[in-house]
């Protein structure tokens, strides 16, 4: 069992203490969209991502500084340098080596910049996000950049076991179903409100985090246990004919 989860915006830059790291599979790529992003100007950056002039001055900043090396340095492991809704409920804090080797064979990250990374794939600061329209040699927008890379890779290490896929349907939408073999589940959660279920997105995004952190460190690996979940008293109450699971509360 794979599980698949969405990056955050929000990045915790502090040193890490954990020494252990990997370096990320798409590097050739990932420099690709680097040297386009430098190119790119403050006002540009505004107008593509739709942020503040003090972001897109940052962000310029740091594709003018990205580093031809990934190292302790200048980066740091996914799981700890993103610190979105998702992440806040994943306790890294407390993993021991044994969860982080769990999570590293079995989590994966989806990127704009990156595509796909591992928990402990080093990554320098960065924003772009997967649904940007950047124009590149593949296309106009970053779904036709990385076209079927994405799903190639989840092939490749999924092997036939199931994917769960906890990502947004933003970054979801760069996994080229037609080439996807895995089974797919989708966990969706919703809560209860004015007399019917509907998914609420930052209560969604909380749950998201909770399930992953439930899967790591409980070791699942067969995705009926998924089943059982009821952190923050949701529980699951059936599938849909497309894949989705619904938990409620």
């Amino acid at each position: 069992m794979i599980t698949l989860i969405s990056p955050a915006k929000t990045l915790d830059l502090s040193t890490s203490e954990f020494p252990v790291y990997s370096l990320p599979d798409f590097q050739k790529e990932t420099f690709e969209l680097v040297r386009i992003m430098q190119k790119k100007s403050i006002q540009d950056l505004q107008n593509l991502m739709g942020i503040s002039e003090n972001l897109a001055v940052l962000n310029k900043q740091r594709f003018v500084d990205f580093q031809k090396k990934f190292e302790i340095q200048n980066s740091k492991q996914s799981l700890l340098a993103f610190k979105g809704d998702v992440y806040m409920q994943i306790d890294v804090e407390n993993y021991s080596k044994e969860d982080f080797e769990f999570a590293q064979e079995r989590l994966r990250i989806l990127s704009g910049l990156y595509g796909m990374l591992k928990p402990l794939d080093l990554i320098q600061p960065y924003r772009l996000e997967m649904g940007i329209r950047l124009e590149n040699k593949n296309g106009k927008n970053l779904y036709e950049f990385w076209g079927t890379r994405i799903a190639k890779a989840i092939n490749e290490v999924a092997k036939g076991e199931t994917l769960v896929n906890l990502a947004s349907h933003e970054y979801f939408k760069a996994v080229d179903q037609k080439i996807l073999e895995p089974k797919v589940i989708t966990p969706i959660f919703q809560e209860y409100r004015n007399g019917k279920y509907e998914i609420i997105g930052l209560f969604a995004k909380k749950a998201r985090g909770m399930m992953v952190n439930h899967i790591i460190k409980n070791r699942i690996n067969d995705p009926e246990l998924l089943k059982t979940f009821n952190e923050s008293n949701y529980e699951w109450v059936g599938e849909d004919a497309d894949g989705i699971w619904r938990f409620v509360r």
